[in-house]
């Protein structure tokens, strides 16, 4: 294998008075780099463009005039599409640092890097941070170096080299010219004192050991992963699913894998980690979108969301399904060209009994209790006019009654074809219709109360799973798909006897290789192809290959019954922290939650240490877990942070007067990083007006500006260099779960916390209390 031997910095560098040099050495260490580096980009834009050749000659390659060809051309431009994207994504910080090993007498240098170069002899230039290969790179502790003397971390701004951090394992084995090179902090701790961008980086250079355990996990089975605030939980699952697909990519790449987040803000602030890691066929969904064709940002008020969440709305929708299928109260009658057809109360009851004695859902069930109830009207009208029917005479007379707007009406409203969103928003809006459904499911008047809403209110993200259950207890009848394959079918025998004209009229009918519905196959339109996961979000029944689902403990037992229809194999990323469950229909224990779905089946790694949240800032979030769930240990901070957080009492002047300057002074304090202003649910309004600078949505674009004001709800996974915590006592009594949202709150802060407050701070952040 072509590895680049370890070369030993230049040992003639001495300043003025014979001494060494150090900035000399490591100079020249740079220009070592940075010639290595830009190699491997000279490299990655001849594989680009090979990529790009290959998908130009793939478009116009034309199909050969055959099926075969033009699935062959098909499957071709879409390796090479993929291919061209993983090496477009890996563009920045392409190589990230270097190990040198123990690897014979005289060591040998490994290039670590986003994606996986080699040269014309096909050897290794750069390793795939997820090879096996490269595990060294995050592996290797001061206890457990392995074979590892030296790992060199490389910082890169566009294609140039301009930092280097090295961390040894092994001073005896290194020279003293090597030596004198060694510089730099922690890659780690570097990354976390950079201010915020807005969007979440990549952690691929400074993997712990912790997190690549959990990243390096097998594919099989559920993984939960517990970790507390700042111990980089969410982004060591998303590197686990570029992981997952280098390792596993024949089992996933047919199927794909879906991230659930807890909102559409999250999802924009995690949506580059993934291309820059080299994987796009990745489906990115809030719980508000895992039904095509909804998209529900509103969230419901904590009665509501506590009843949508509960396992019993299924027997509440099943009920509400059957209050649909009915039989009239006395003999079903219709007029029909002046004539009145009759059929039984009796025979209704028979037809609607033997629909629903199918077990299929609602809308498949329906044509069976339709066409029965046809072929009785079809009897009677007969019978009426005196004719005889035989079998056919009977299908024909029963099609005929099909088409006549009275007997569908009537037919409607003892069965009718339902949607999920019409079965929600019916219910919804009828009490008696709730009422009766909730008994069935024994669910009381309060639960009712708390779902009533008006017809056309908008859909909320508790909405969804319900959408999702009902899809299933509704299903299809199949006459659109029937009715869509007849027209594509019609389509496509029009095209071909096109076709067969054209070839007359060129006089090429007795061409070899080309008849008519060869040249209709290639000239059809079958408009962009589209990439797995492009294909995945559009279809509700697609079956992933893995599932990551980050901020698990919000998700309600309706939410996880969603989720899982979409990975029946349950191999799962469970990823989050019993501790910040703000949701009264979220996780209390992952058993409570995971048991009714996977039984014990399902395993657990825990993230102990936070790298975010300084210990100054932590040391009260933990006063406030030990309040509100003294069961729940809170991570452990690794670094400490340069300015204590502090309280600040508002007086008479007001929140209107005092929060402009603050957050000006907060913003200069910060310089290039992002400041956020969280506040309980009810007052958002209220600060966003005294506040007009600041973004105060939750739309994914507002993490583009310096300052946002956001209900801790909305900052749920999202991380800001300093934090504006307004009316604490406010968050902590906004509903039951307001003290595990108070310590949310608190650890957003990557750098500085500002608790403002108008009257006396509650108990359990006394510690803030003397610094006032």
């Amino acid at each position: 294998m072509h590895l680049r031997q370890t070369e030993s910095a230049p040992a003639a560098v001495a300043s003025p008075d014979g001494a060494p040099d150090p900035d000399a050495a490591r100079r020249a260490a740079l220009r070592t780099e940075q010639d290595y580096v830009t190699w491997l980009y000279a490299r990655l834009d001849v594989l680009r463009e090979r990529a790009r050749e290959a998908l130009r000659e793939a478009h116009g390659r034309g199909g050969a005039g055959h099926r075969q060809a033009a699935i062959e051309r098909e499957v071709t431009a879409d390796e090479q599409a993929r291919l061209l994207a993983r090496l477009s994504g890996v563009e920045r910080g392409l190589c990230f640092g270097r190990i040198d090993r123990r690897d014979g007498a005289d060591g040998a240098t490994y290039y670590i890097g986003r994606a996986g170069l080699r040269d014309e002899e096909y050897e290794p230039l750069l390793i795939d941070w997820r090879a096996p290969a490269a595990r060294p790179f995050y592996a290797a502790t001061p206890n457990s170096p392995g074979d590892v003397v030296r790992r060199r971390h490389l910082h890169l701004r566009d294609r140039r080299v301009v930092g280097i951090d090295d961390e040894v394992f092994d001073l005896d084995r290194m020279s003293d010219t090597d030596r004198a090179t060694l510089v730099g902090e922690a890659a780690l701790l570097a990354a976390l004192r950079r201010g915020r961008t807005g969007r979440m980086g990549d952690i691929v250079a400074t993997i712990q050991t912790e997190q690549d355990r959990v990243i390096r996990s097998g594919l099989p089975g559920t993984l939960v992963v517990q970790g507390g605030p700042g111990t980089g939980k969410t982004v060591a699952a998303l590197h686990r699913a570029a992981y997952l697909l280098y390792t596993h990519r024949d089992t996933l790449a047919r199927r794909g894998i879906l991230i659930v987040g807890p909102n559409t803000t999250f999802l924009r602030y995690i949506g580059d980690v993934l291309p820059s890691l080299g994987e796009t066929d990745v489906v990115l969904a809030s719980v508000g979108e895992l039904v095509p064709g909804v998209t529900a940002t509103a969230v419901d008020g904590h009665e509501a969301a506590a009843v949508k969440g509960d396992r019993r709305m299924v027997a509440l929708l099943t009920a509400a399904v059957r209050d649909r299928q009915r039989v009239p109260d006395a003999d079903l009658t219709v007029e029909v060209d002046d004539m009145v057809l009759r059929v039984g109360r009796d025979v209704c009851r028979r037809a609607r009994d033997a629909a629903r004695a199918s077990r299929r859902p609602h809308n498949a069930a329906r044509p069976r209790y339709v066409n029965e109830l046809l072929r009785a009207l079809a009897r009677d009208q007969a019978a009426r006019l005196g004719r005889p029917l035989d079998e056919e005479d009977l299908r024909y007379a029963a099609g005929a009654l099909a088409e006549e707007p009275a007997v569908r009406t009537a037919l409607d409203a003892l069965w009718p074809p339902l949607t999920p969103q019409r079965l929600l928003r019916e219910l919804f809006a009828d009490r008696a219709a709730l009422r009766s459904a909730a008994r069935a499911a024994g669910l009381d008047d309060a639960c009712c109360d708390a779902l009533h809403r008006p017809a056309g209110s908008p859909w909320t993200v508790g909405d969804v799973p319900l959408l999702d259950e009902a899809a299933e207890l509704l299903g299809e009848d199949g006459s659109a798909a029937r009715a869509a394959a007849r027209a594509a079918e019609r389509r496509r025998r029009e095209e071909e006897w096109y076709a067969q004209g054209v070839l007359e009229i060129a006089g090429l009918t007795e061409t070899a290789g080309l008849d008519a519905a060869a040249l209709a196959e290639r000239h059809r339109d079958r408009g962009p192809g589209r990439t797995t996961a492009e294909r995945a979000g559009a279809d509700r029944r697609w079956v992933y290959g893995h599932v990551i689902v980050d901020e698990a403990q919000e998700l309600s037992a309706m939410a996880w019954r969603m989720v899982l229809r979409r990975v029946p194999t349950r191999s799962m990323t469970v990823v989050g922290d019993v501790a910040q469950t703000g949701s009264p229909a979220g996780a209390r224990s992952w058993g409570e939650m995971l048991d009714p779905h996977v039984g014990g089946r399902w395993r657990e790694e825990r993230l102990l240490v936070n790298y975010r949240t300084p210990a100054e800032i932590m040391a009260v979030a933990a006063d406030v877990l030990a309040a509100v769930a003294p069961a729940q240990e809170p991570p452990e901070s690794v670094r400490s942070g340069g300015t204590p957080p502090r309280a600040l009492r508002v007086g008479e002047e007001g929140l209107a007067e005092t929060l402009p300057g603050l957050v000006a002074s907060e913003l200069a304090e910060i310089g290039e990083g992002r400041l956020a202003v969280l506040v309980p649910d009810a007052r958002h309004a209220e600060v966003a007006a005294a506040l007009p600078d600041a973004a105060a949505t939750a739309a994914p674009a507002a993490l583009d500006s310096p300052a946002v004001v956001l209900t801790v709800t909305q900052a749920k996974g999202l991380e800001f260099d300093a934090v504006v915590l307004v009316d604490p006592a406010g968050i902590l009594t906004q509903s039951p779960k307001g003290g595990h949202d108070l310590y949310v709150a608190i650890t957003r802060a990557t750098r500085r916390l500002t608790v403002v407050h108008e009257g006396d701070l509650p108990a359990p952040l006394s510690r803030l209390a003397a610094g006032e």
